[in-house]
């Protein structure tokens, strides 16, 4: 009995396996890199990028002469003098770093930027890959870029350029 159930158990584990092949595999980072706007945009967020982590980096070398000439200057100053200088070099590096987060973090301008240039790329892409799926009736889509999970995948399941022609 328990022969038969595990022979039976074993026959519909191999047909789910069997029915659920109907996927397709895409590299969704080539595809992006074949669109111009992408690019075009990628290349605008990396120059803002440098432009606003130059201000940043400008505000913490002010910071650094601040805190220099402090220590330079210490012990000719006074108790309440040395405090009110420590305090002014605590608030200058607290306002840069508010700063620092207002265009870098997760609500910043780059990342607003980022939202603005990049999602309706990703948009379109994405209503392609599905397009693509549904009209060749793939259920599932894996997507192998940055993805170290994927150890191996068959050439003949990835539609990658087949996206890429759709999506242009």
């Amino acid at each position: 009995m328990k022969k038969i159930f595990a022979l039976v158990l074993g026959l519909m584990a191999f047909m789910g396996v069997a029915s659920a092949q109907n996927y397709m595999v895409v590299d969704s980072e080539k595809i992006f890199k074949s669109i111009d706007e992408y690019n075009t945009a990628m290349t605008e967020l990396d120059n803002l990028a440098k432009k606003y982590q130059a201000q940043v980096d400008s505000k913490f070398e002010e910071i650094e002469n601040l805190y220099n000439n402090y220590q330079q200057q210490k012990v000719s100053l006074s108790a309440i003098a040395r405090t009110a200088r420590e305090q002014l070099i605590l608030d200058a590096e607290a306002e840069a770093v508010k700063f620092q987060e207002s265009i870098f973090g997760n609500e910043g301008l780059l990342m607003k930027k980022r939202i603005e240039l990049i999602q309706p790329i990703q948009e379109r892409v994405f209503k392609a890959i599905e397009l693509y799926a549904k009209s060749n009736s793939f259920d599932m889509v894996l997507d192998i870029a940055s993805n170290a999970t994927m150890l191996y995948y068959s050439p003949a399941v990835n539609r990658t350029e087949e996206v890429i022609k759709l999506v242009k």
